[in-house]
C-alpha cells in the first residue's frame, strides 16, 4: 500500500506541476499585450530577419546575441535553422518570453510566384502541417498539448538588410508565418531553463527530407 501510495503522490505531483507550467503559458486564444499569438509572431519574424547574420540570434550558437535589437514588453528567443544549440541569456525581470516550437514562413522575395496572403498562408500552412514533432519544457517539465499553439500572422512587411540571413537581396518583402508558438508570462527571478524542439518529414520526388531543430536555454532573470 505505501509503494502505490507513493507511486500515486508522484504522479499527481508531476500533473500539479504541468498545471503550473500550463498557467505560465499565454493561452492561445488571449491578447497579451494587446496584440494576438498571430500579430505576435509577425512581430517576432521582423525581429529574427533584421538582424544581420553575424551578429543575428538565429545563427548564435552560444546567446552572446540574445539581446539583440530587444523592445517592447516580450523577449523574443529564436530557434535554429536546423540542428541542435545551448545558449546563455539574460533576461531583464518583467519580461515576458516568446518562442518558437517549430514555425515557417513565406514571402514573395522567396517566392515570387506568389502573389496574395492567402497564397503566401497556404505556403507556409503546407510546410507546417509537415510537423512530426513538438517538445517545450519549462525548467525540466513539458508544456503539454503543444498544438494547440499554432497561429498564423497576417500578412506584414519584413525589411531584408545587407547580410541578412536568408542570403538575398536586401530590401521589403510581403510575408505570411505559420507556426506553433508559446508566449510565457514573466517569470521568476533567478536561474531558469527553456528547452524546446520541433521536426517534420517532407516526401519529396527526390527522396525523403528530414528536418529539425533545437534549443536549450539557460537563463537568467534579473
Amino acid at each position: 500500500m505505501l509503494l502505490l501510495f507513493v507511486i500515486v503522490l508522484s504522479l499527481n505531483t508531476q500533473e500539479t506541476v504541468k498545471a503550473q507550467n500550463t498557467d505560465k503559458v499565454f493561452p492561445i486564444d488571449s491578447k497579451p499585450y494587446n496584440k494576438t499569438y498571430g500579430q505576435w509572431s509577425s512581430n517576432w519574424w521582423k525581429w529574427a530577419v533584421s538582424i544581420p547574420t553575424d551578429r543575428n540570434p538565429l545563427k548564435d550558437t552560444t546567446g552572446q546575441y540574445c539581446d539583440e535589437a530587444q523592445s517592447g514588453p516580450i523577449w523574443f528567443l529564436a530557434g535554429t535553422f536546423g540542428g541542435a544549440v545551448e545558449r546563455t541569456c539574460e533576461i531583464p525581470a518583467g519580461k515576458a518570453i516568446m518562442f518558437p516550437i517549430y514555425n515557417a514562413e513565406c514571402s514573395t522575395v522567396e517566392y515570387p510566384e506568389l502573389k496574395t496572403e492567402s497564397e503566401l498562408h497556404n505556403c507556409a500552412k503546407t510546410q507546417l502541417d509537415k510537423t512530426t514533432s513538438l517538445e517545450a519544457t519549462i525548467d525540466g517539465v513539458k508544456i503539454p498539448a503543444l498544438e494547440k499553439y499554432r497561429a498564423v500572422s497576417p500578412m506584414s512587411n519584413l525589411i531584408l538588410p545587407e547580410d541578412n540571413v536568408f542570403g538575398l537581396e536586401p530590401g521589403t518583402t510581403p510575408s505570411v508565418a505559420d507556426g506553433t508558438w508559446v508566449i510565457l508570462k514573466p517569470l521568476s527571478l533567478g536561474k531558469h531553463e527553456i528547452h524546446f524542439s520541433g521536426s517534420s518529414v517532407d516526401f519529396t520526388p527526390s527522396g525523403l527530407i528530414n528536418f529539425a531543430t533545437e534549443a536549450n536555454y539557460d537563463l537568467n532573470v534579473r
